[in-house]
């Protein structure tokens, strides 16, 4: 018989005035990590703060355009990673709360080291905060959305395998608590708000540890609007996705009989 048992070292309920540095990094180019984001929008590291018992990320404007790898940057937002990775078989679990603009809020899992060539993306959540008449027909759904992908990446190419349902409101508007138990090698089970609510069963062995990724950032499907929308004009509240705690467990022996509810909890 098992339990399951909090991992403390990837677990925050974002308490106090800063992000622990013995957890997570919010500067996106360490620790052999590269990406700092996806024109036009720059992950930095001053757009991330912990206040109020969150994690915040705020997007807004840059105050000038920036020019890096040959692509140019407008506007900003930022990647919070964990320092270490998530195993197979254990649950991962966040209470968020998007934020309102084209920008995304995302809760994830990514490979670093394993298989030459290849990295497992497992996305947990994936939405934006709003869609507008640039958004790509695809996405007019994607500001009340729970969107999950497993995506292999071997270079130059991915293979993908995604599902989602509709929410009822827009992901801005409440938190949810998005979940996922990576049951095994070959099956990702994903919860919302404590319900089960669909499976993925990778082509691939999904076995390579993983650390969590915090990513807000712009996509060429919701791009920018020509006046930066409320990127650039929407109040503290709307340009910011707010993150109330990560919690990830793991099944562990029993040492004594089990609580009538034994479960991680997904409230």
């Amino acid at each position: 018989m098992a339990v399951w048992r909090l991992v403390e070292a990837l677990s925050d309920e974002f308490a106090g005035d800063q992000i622990d540095q013995t957890k997570w990094q919010d500067e996106p180019v360490a620790n052999g990590w590269g990406w700092y984001g996806r024109a036009p929008g720059l992950f930095q590291a001053g757009n991330v703060k912990i206040q109020n018992g969150e994690l915040q990320v705020t997007v807004s404007k840059l105050d000038q355009p920036v020019i890096r790898g040959g692509k140019k940057f407008t506007h900003q937002g930022a990647i919070v990673r964990s320092l270490l990775p998530g195993q197979p078989g254990w649950f991962f679990e966040c209470r968020m709360k998007a934020n309102a603009t084209v920008m995304s809020s995302t809760f994830w899992l990514m490979t670093k080291d394993g298989r030459p060539g290849e990295r497992l993306e497992l996305d947990i959540q994936e939405c934006v905060g709003l869609v507008t008449d640039l958004t790509a027909p695809w996405a007019k759904k994607w500001d009340r959305i729970f969107h999950s992908n497993l995506i292999h990446w071997i270079k130059p190419n991915k293979v993908q395998m995604q599902k989602s349902v509709p929410l009822e409101n827009r992901n801005s508007e409440d938190f949810h608590v998005y979940a996922a138990w990576w049951k095994s090698t070959d099956e990702v089970q994903f919860f919302l708000d404590g319900r089960p609510t669909y499976t993925i069963n990778p082509k691939t062995a999904w076995d390579v540890p993983a650390f969590i990724q915090m990513a807000v950032e712009v996509y060429d499907w919701n791009p920018v609007p020509p006046d930066g929308g409320l990127i650039d004009t929407g109040t503290l509240d709307q340009r910011t996705t707010r993150y109330d705690w990560v919690r990830v467990w793991r099944l562990e022996p029993a040492v004594q009989p089990l609580s009538a509810d034994a479960r991680p909890s997904t409230r």
